[in-house]
């Protein structure tokens, strides 16, 4: 491994573990994704305040971390690729490219990013839509150990859409485990999953990544069941979390952090991490 690679990913994952804030979902074109995410400065300087470790962004709103003065800000990890299987209604064609066809990784570059993250997408009856994913991956994955730019890679098992209707995830733990292990061996140095169904069952995730695992979060849910199905997913070997709306549309995102903080890096459990919610000031 280069050794800027090192230096990005040391820079990304604090003592092997990271909270990641995904603010990236405007290239999804979903209504729904959009909700607190209207005033992205307001919302980038709420999280900058609350110090997760590292947000989520697409080219085209990281300036608004990236020219912020201090040391201490959340480390940039930039969404390279977009696609168009988020909405309620199945497309006639489903895709997948890069943000920047040319050259994907030069906007990460230019903007001093510490990872780059890509879709894997699994979608029942869509082998054109998972064979664009891995087109896109191996570019990336060259250009990546060209560079020492950390490679994210996130496997995504989904529903049809005729299941109920939008973007619904398949945590079936042989196929997230066979799309992680598949994604790992493209060159991933990281993993963005989702959970299992059965959280009890996230070890063998973790035993397919051989790196780093961070726990994808979907939609939005109750906090305390986030809270406990996270400390379980914990348990089970992940090294941290990237979530988003289950930041972002709550009313206190940075009581959300807070809690998700010191599960990441100090070992509290769900209802700890509830108490650090509940009482917090700041």
């Amino acid at each position: 491994m280069f050794l800027s690679k090192k230096v990005r990913l040391n820079r990304l994952m604090k003592n092997g573990r990271c909270l990641d804030v995904a603010i990236d979902h405007g290239v999804c074109n979903e209504p729904s994704f959009m909700v607190g995410l209207e005033d992205v400065q307001s919302v980038v300087n709420t999280l900058v305040d609350a110090r997760p470790d590292a947000i989520q962004m697409n080219y085209g709103q990281s300036d608004l971390l990236q020219t912020l003065p201090g040391e201490n800000r959340p480390a940039l990890v930039m969404r390279v690729d977009m696609g168009n299987p988020y909405n309620k209604e199945r497309h006639r064609a489903m895709w997948a490219v890069m943000q920047n066809e040319t050259d994907p990784i030069l906007p990460a570059l230019r903007m001093d990013a510490a990872c780059i993250v890509v879709n894997l997408f699994m979608l029942p009856d869509e082998p054109d839509l998972f064979r664009q994913c891995v087109k896109n991956i191996s570019k990336l994955g060259n250009d990546c150990e060209k560079y020492g730019m950390p490679l994210m890679i996130e496997p995504l098992v989904m529903q049809p859409n005729s299941a109920r209707g939008g973007y619904l995830v398949d945590g079936d733990t042989e196929k997230v485990t066979t799309l992680v292990r598949l994604a790992r061996e493209m060159g991933a140095d990281i993993i963005k999953a989702d959970p299992t169904d059965n959280p009890d069952d996230f070890h063998h995730v973790v035993q397919a990544a051989r790196c780093p695992v961070l726990v994808r979060g979907g939609g939005k849910a109750d906090l305390r069941t986030v809270f406990d199905n996270s400390a379980a997913l914990m348990a089970q070997g992940a090294h941290g979390m990237v979530y988003g709306r289950n930041i972002y549309q709550h009313d206190n995102p940075k009581a959300v952090v807070a809690a998700l903080m010191a599960m990441i890096h100090d070992g509290a459990d769900g209802a700890r991490a509830w108490d650090i919610y509940s009482g917090f000031e700041g």
